[in-house]
């Protein structure tokens, strides 16, 4: 009785464990397969972060550290996609952790063959005193001509690769020390990778967070005095590019097409409106009576193709077609969490969703149309609700990211910028045991 007493006391003062990994990671998936995260950038955000917390508590071996890092996000990457494939802002973040992780682990290697070149000229100059000239060999040439023609990731020129340069030179100078270091050198290198990893996600779902702000910046460039202005449905990053023209005493009107059947350009005018700006709501279907009167179309959208088409709230690509034929700018924002490397066709991309004809029709006014059928038990009455459109590339005149403005033929290398071509499809890699 009395021995229980203490490893009672012991056992409240052992700290508890960290949340399992697999249960956060569950916990995510089902949020996404319930629909309960609203939005791209919070989607986006909300598994960057969780791919960090992956990364973080991964153990890294001493060898082939990135395959191990790059084997547990696909893992991941796998579960998340497989739970909610319509958002495609989360097979884009997984991509990008994957591209980062390449780009680090070339940048630990550029960097550490630089400073074994370091090393080498050290000794040259020591040799230069006694008279002896080595020569080195033509894979030492090759490493330093292929580190000094590729280009170091923004990471490393932040953190000072001439510090650890110096590190390389100061380890190389001690001969005798030499096998008492590799194994120190191994577990450096591996904290180094986890380390530059972790904070260029951060640096990731910072962007992320700011993506807004930075659209923002560029709208007095582009919304000019006594415009008209049309969009349609709600789209933060619109509002916030509308609002910050607004703040530049710029002075404009807004058409808002509705966005039938859910209406979200009700919400959109409303909060227009809460913001001083001059707002008229349209019906969708006036979308072509009124694009005369306009000078531009602003509008976001849930996804950016590597193609340059959009896949954009249902009805707008009938407003593309009608600014296409009226020969208005018809601009599209979109943060770079929403640019995609796959194209329509590909067979990983889910183009539509289908929400409840609930949203269309009050099943108690059509539930007799509905159970009656044609004497096979099929009923008549069909409703469709898709919740997409698919605008080509060549209706968009123009795309406003958080880099700046590009055309629509620019897009593909825009986008090659922050993808791999080899984690275009994400899949459990074999074991390599087998």
């Amino acid at each position: 009785m009395n021995s229980a007493i203490p490893n009672i006391l012991i056992e409240n003062r052992i700290p508890k464990k960290m949340p399992d990994m697999q249960v956060l990671v569950n916990d995510f998936v089902n949020k996404l397969k319930r629909r309960k995260i609203e939005g791209s950038q919070a989607t986006a955000r909300m598994t960057a972060e969780l791919l960090r917390s992956v990364i973080s508590h991964q153990r890294v071996p001493y060898t082939n550290q990135a395959e191990a890092l790059m084997d547990a996000i696909t893992a991941v990457g796998v579960q998340l996609i497989s739970a909610n494939p319509i958002e495609l802002a989360v097979g884009n973040i997984v991509r990008r952790v994957l591209h980062i992780i390449r780009e680090e682990e070339l940048s630990l290697g550029t960097t550490s063959i630089g400073g074994l070149n370091l090393a080498a000229l050290s000794d040259d100059e020591a040799d230069d005193e006694t008279g002896d000239h080595p020569v080195l060999s033509a894979a030492a040439v090759a490493a330093a001509s292929r580190s000094t023609l590729r280009a170091p990731s923004l990471q490393t020129l932040l953190e000072g690769v001439p510090e650890a340069t110096a590190t390389h030179h100061a380890s190389s100078s001690g001969g005798d020390s030499d096998g008492k270091s590799k194994s120190a050198d191994k577990s450096s290198r591996s904290r180094k990778l986890k380390h530059d990893v972790i904070e260029a996600v951060n640096e990731l779902i910072q962007d992320i967070a700011t993506c807004h702000e930075q659209i923002a910046e560029q709208a007095v460039e582009h919304i000019h005095q006594n415009e008209v202005i049309l969009t349609l449905g709600r789209s933060r990053t619109v509002m916030e590019f509308l609002c910050a023209a607004k703040e530049k005493k710029r002075s404009f009107r807004v058409f808002v097409a509705e966005g039938a059947p859910r209406y979200q350009g009700h919400i959109l005018a409303k909060e227009l409106v809460s913001r001083g700006l001059q707002t008229t709501v349209i019906t969708d279907s006036a979308v072509f009576a009124m694009i005369s009167r306009v000078n531009m179309v602003i509008v976001g959208a849930h996804a950016v193709m590597a193609s340059g088409g959009i896949i954009a709230p249902v009805g707008l690509n009938m407003v593309a077609l009608a600014a296409q034929r009226h020969a208005v700018p018809f601009v599209v924002l979109a943060g770079s969490h929403k640019l995609c490397p796959l194209y329509p066709h590909s067979p990983e991309v889910l183009l539509n969703e289908l929400k409840s004809p609930s949203d269309l029709l009050d099943f108690g006014e059509f539930s007799d149309c509905m159970d009656f059928g044609s004497g096979n038990g099929v009923p008549l009455l069909h409703v469709v609700n898709p919740m997409f459109d698919y605008v080509p590339p060549k209706l968009v005149n123009l795309f406003i990211t958080d880099t700046g403005g590009h055309n629509a033929s620019y897009m593909y290398r825009l986008i090659a910028d922050y993808y791999s071509a080899n984690d275009l499809v994400i899949q459990r890699r074999p074991a390599s045991g087998n």
